[in-house]
């Protein structure tokens, strides 16, 4: 099986890129996050006439996620247990999608950006990652032998060498302590990051000031799996390439082949 994630940034504008990739890389189960639509307004019709199924999760023109398979689709869930909401209680955003795809539960996952150190948004942040890995521990107490997958814009660069410079990063979000200890706070359950001991690269580059150009970049978009699935890992790889042309997103696939 070959797994990617990719923050497609708005999927009515790049329907059709996306769908070329599916059909150029052979990718088998695509999650998306920042679809930026709801339910109604997805491209559903794009998707099934290359071969795949599609779930989405979305309430308006903001997040959205959303995942697309050609080798099944089963048991949809919107949002993990205990999943916070921002703000109101009663609100809610999309994102969090889980599917089973050929025995492999995927999440499609954009954790929230924090905004800036210290804004509530921020605290959210580290209490939307605290209560996801509360679930994904849950998830392998109770069958260690399954095979998750955890995936997505996780708005985190959890080494220094995920940023093209850290001296500008200093106080910011996305390299704070408290994100990284969340991020590597998976691996007390269990999970790996399985992209990394492949492929080294930048994975989002901002649409200002020729960031992509300069390669001033950033890691932030990663592959979090359970014991099971990271032993059937072979290969990674970040598709660089999709960062050029007309209209592309700020982020790029990241891909993961599996035996």
């Amino acid at each position: 099986m070959r797994l990617a994630t990719w923050n497609v940034n708005s999927i009515r504008t790049r329907v059709d890129r996306v769908v070329a990739f599916l059909e150029r890389s052979g990718t088998d189960v695509l999650a998306m996050q920042e679809t930026k639509c709801r339910d109604e307004q997805f491209p559903a019709l794009a998707f099934e006439a290359a071969g795949y199924e599609v779930v989405h999760h979305g309430l308006n023109q903001w997040n959205g996620v959303a995942v697309a398979s050609r080798v099944g689709l089963a048991d949809v869930e919107v949002g993990f247990p205990g999943m916070p909401t921002w703000g109101d209680p009663a609100a809610a955003e999309a994102r969090a999608l889980g599917v089973t795809c050929d025995g492999v539960r995927v999440w499609s996952l954009y954790v929230p950006n924090g905004r800036a150190v210290g804004d509530p948004h921020y605290v959210y942040k580290l209490e939307w990652l605290a209560a996801l890995r509360e679930a994904a521990g849950g998830w392998l107490a109770d069958d260690p032998d399954a095979q998750l997958a955890l995936v997505g814009d996780w708005n985190i660069a959890p080494r220094d060498e995920d940023v093209w410079d850290m001296s500008l990063f200093t106080g910011a979000t996305h390299v704070s302590e408290p994100e990284r200890a969340a991020f590597r706070a998976l691996e007390d359950v269990g999970f790996t990051e399985v992209t990394r001991p492949h492929v080294q690269q930048y994975t989002y580059w901002d649409y200002q000031q020729l960031r992509f150009p300069r390669n001033e970049g950033m890691r932030i978009d990663f592959v979090q799996a359970s014991p099971a699935l990271a032993a059937h890992v072979v290969g990674a790889q970040i598709d660089r390439d999709e960062r050029k042309g007309k209209a592309p997103s700020d982020h790029v696939p990241v891909i993961v082949d599996l035996d």
